[in-house]
C-alpha cells in the first residue's frame, strides 16, 4: 500500500467507522441532555474532524448544523497556538461572525483527540440552548435590530483545560440565561458526549493506526470526485430561480427576494445570489457559513444524496454573494431566525434545478421553521421561570413519483415535535386543545403536497408571554409541472372573551391571560403534476380521511363524490 493511499475497501470501512462515532457522540448527548429542547426535540448535531480541523463526518441530525461547525477547528488555531492545545482540552464557542454558530443558542464544543504526542482529529458536537439571554426569553426576537439584542456571545474559549472544566465559562453563561439549570445540566452533557467521541475516535486509531488519518484525506477525496461526477452527468447551462419571504419583522421590507443562478460546465458548478435581499432589520439574516451549509445540504440531495458528508464536498462548487446581502451579513446584524432564509434558499436552489433533476426535485416545501415560544412563570412556583420552545413541522413539496409528507421538518432542520405529554408535563405554562393535520392544506396535483399542522395552545394562567417566528403566510409554497400552491401558515389569538386577532408572521412576546389561545398553522406544501390526472381512488381516499373536502376534491380534482349512508363514493358521471 502507497503510503500516502489507502485502498477503496478501507477508506469505506473507516468511512462508516467515524459516521458511527459521529453517530454515538449525538446519541449520548440526546441521552444525557437536560433540556426537553434536546432530549426530546433532539435539537444536535455532532461530527469528527481530520487534524487540520476539515469535517470528515457528521451524523445525519440537523443540516443547519453544519454551518456552526465548517469552521470551529479552524478557528480554534486561529486563536491558540499547536502548543497550547493539549489532550483533555474542549473548546466552546457560539459567535456566527467568528466561526462557532449560525445564531447565538447553538453552542459548538469541540475536542481535540491525541494518541500520545500525535494529534489525531478533533470531535464536536452541537447543541441549541433554550436560552441563552437576550432581549426575550428563547432568544430570539422578531424585532431586533442587532445581535446583541439576541443573547451572549461566547468567543472561542477553554471550557476544559486538561480534563478540568472550567466551572468559571459555564458559570457566567448559566448566569446569562434565563433558566440556568438547564445550561448546567445541557453544557455538562455536551462534554460528557465529547468525551465518549474522544474514547471511540482512539479505539478506531489504535485498531488503524495511520491509516484512520489517511482515510480521512481520502473520503474527502472521495465526496469531491463523486459530487463532480454527478455535476458532470448534467446538462451545461444557466438555471435561475427566485421565490420570496413574507417579511423580517415590523421595520423591514417587504417582500423580501431571494434569488438563484446555477451556471453549469462541465464537473463545476457555480451558485451566484446576485439580487438577493440586501441584510435587513430583522432576525432572519443569514452568516455565510449558513449559506455554505445550506447550499451544501441542498446540491447533496438533489445529485448524490448518499455522498459522505465532509469538506470535499466545497472543493466541487463555488458561491458568489456579496458581503451586505441577506445571505451573507456583516456583523451585527441580528440572525436569530436565519433558518427560515436558509430553508427558502433550499427552495430557491430545488427549483432552479428541478429540469435537471426532475427524478429527485420536489415542489415547494413548507419551508418555515415555525416557532413558538411561551415563558413565564407558574405562580405555584414563583421562584421557577419556564421558557418552552417549539417548532412545528409542516407539509413537505410532492414529487413526480409519489405525494409530499404530512407534518414533517424539510430541507435543513430535522428536529421532532416535542409529545404533549412531555410538553404538559415540564412546562405547566399552557395545555395543547388541539394537534392536528389541517384539511386541504396540501397542494393539488398529480401528487398531493404534504399537510401543514394545526396546533393550539391554551394559557394556564396570566402574564405568559408568547413569541412567534415562521414565515410562508403570505408567500405560499410553490408547485412544481401543473402543481397548485399548498396552504400558508398562520399565527392566530384567540382572546377568552372569544375575540380573535391574527398575528404577524414575526410576532414578539405577546401576554397571554388564563384561558387566552394561540392557534398556530403551519404552511402546507405544493403539488406535482395536473390535478385531472390524479388516480380518482387516491382522491376518495383523501377525503375520507380529512386530508382534502369534498369541495376541493370538486374544485380541484373535477370529481363529484357524495356521502351515503354507506360512506363516501365517487358519484357517477
Amino acid at each position: 500500500m502507497n503510503k500516502h493511499k489507502v485502498d477503496a475497501v478501507t477508506v469505506e470501512i473507516v468511512g462508516n467507522l467515524l459516521l458511527t462515532i459521529a453517530e454515538e457522540i449525538g446519541i449520548s448527548i440526546i441521552k444525557s441532555a437536560y433540556s426537553s429542547n434536546i432530549k426530546e426535540r433532539r435539537d444536535i448535531s455532532a461530527a469528527v474532524f481530520d487534524p487540520e480541523g476539515n469535517l470528515v463526518a457528521q451524523a445525519e441530525h440537523v443540516p443547519m448544523h453544519l454551518g456552526s461547525l465548517l469552521s470551529i477547528v479552524k478557528e480554534v488555531y486561529n486563536k491558540y497556538p499547536p502548543e497550547a492545545i493539549q489532550r483533555g482540552d474542549m473548546f466552546i464557542g457560539n459567535d456566527p461572525y467568528n466561526g462557532g454558530g449560525t445564531h447565538l443558542p447553538d453552542i459548538t464544543i469541540v475536542a481535540p483527540v491525541f494518541a500520545g504526542e500525535r494529534l489525531i482529529g478533533w470531535v464536536a458536537n452541537l447543541a441549541h440552548h433554550s436560552d441563552v439571554g437576550g432581549k426575550v426569553p428563547g432568544s430570539t426576537s422578531g424585532d431586533a435590530v442587532s445581535i446583541y439584542q439576541e443573547g451572549i456571545k461566547i468567543p472561542i474559549s477553554k471550557i476544559c483545560r486538561q480534563d478540568e472544566v472550567n466551572e468559571e465559562i459555564v458559570d457566567f453563561i448559566m448566569t446569562n440565561s434565563r433558566i440556568p439549570e438547564e445550561r448546567y445540566g445541557d453544557l455538562h452533557a455536551q462534554m460528557a458526549s465529547n468525551r465518549v467521541g474522544v474514547r471511540r475516535l482512539l479505539e478506531a486509531y489504535e485498531q488503524y493506526g495511520e491509516t484512520l488519518v489517511l482515510s480521512m484525506a481520502q473520503l474527502q477525496n472521495y465526496a469531491e470526485r463523486r459530487l463532480r461526477a454527478g455535476i458532470e452527468k448534467l446538462q451545461d447551462g444557466e438555471y435561475s430561480f427566485t421565490d420570496y419571504m413574507d417579511d423580517a419583522g415590523a421595520a423591514s421590507p417587504d417582500p423580501i427576494k431571494l434569488t438563484v443562478k446555477i451556471t453549469i460546465q462541465g464537473d463545476a458548478m457555480e451558485l451566484d445570489f446576485a439580487g438577493s435581499q440586501p441584510q435587513v432589520n430583522g432576525p432572519i439574516n443569514v452568516t455565510y457559513n449558513g449559506l455554505l451549509a445550506t447550499v451544501f445540504y441542498s446540491i447533496k440531495a438533489l445529485i448524490d444524496p448518499d455522498i459522505y458528508s465532509n469538506a470535499g464536498i466545497y472543493r466541487a462548487f463555488t458561491i458568489k454573494a456579496e458581503p451586505g446581502l441577506i445571505i451573507n451579513a456583516r456583523n451585527p446584524a441580528p440572525v436569530g431566525a436565519r433558518i427560515d432564509t436558509c430553508m427558502r434558499v433550499s427552495d430557491v436552489i430545488f427549483g432552479a434545478m428541478a429540469p435537471l433533476v426532475p427524478e429527485r426535485a420536489i415542489a415547494g416545501c413548507n419551508s418555515s421553521c415555525t416557532t413558538a415560544v411561551f415563558s413565564g412563570y407558574d405562580p405555584r412556583d414563583p421562584d421557577q421561570f419556564y421558557v418552552y420552545l417549539e417548532t412545528i413541522a409542516g407539509g413537505s413539496g410532492a414529487s413526480r413519483r409519489a405525494d409530499g409528507l404530512n407534518g414533517v421538518q424539510v430541507h435543513l432542520t430535522n428536529t421532532s415535535n416535542l409529545p404533549i405529554e412531555a410538553l404538559e408535563m415540564e412546562f405547566p405554562l399552557v395545555i395543547v386543545r388541539e394537534y392536528s393535520l389541517i384539511e386541504d392544506s396540501g397542494g393539488p396535483g398529480e401528487f398531493r403536497g404534504g399537510l401543514g399542522i394545526r396546533r393550539e395552545f391554551e394559557s394556564r394562567f396570566d402574564q405568559v408571554t408568547f413569541t412567534g417566528l415562521g414565515d410562508r403566510q403570505k408567500f405560499l409554497p410553490w408547485g412544481l409541472n401543473g402543481g397548485g400552491e399548498g396552504a400558508g401558515g398562520v399565527y392566530q389569538l384567540k382572546r377568552a372573551d372569544n375575540s380573535v386577532e391574527r398575528l404577524p408572521s414575526k410576532c414578539t412576546e405577546i401576554v397571554l391571560n388564563r384561558g387566552d389561545r394561540i392557534v398556530i398553522h403551519t404552511p402546507g406544501a405544493g403539488g406535482y403534476g395536473n390535478p385531472a390526472d390524479r388516480d380518482p381512488s387516491l382522491v376518495l381516499k383523501d377525503v375520507i380521511e380529512k386530508k382534502i373536502s369534498i369541495r376541493q376534491a370538486k374544485e380541484k380534482y373535477g370529481l363529484q363524490i357524495i356521502q351515503t349512508p354507506q360512506g363516501y363514493q365517487i358519484a357517477q358521471q
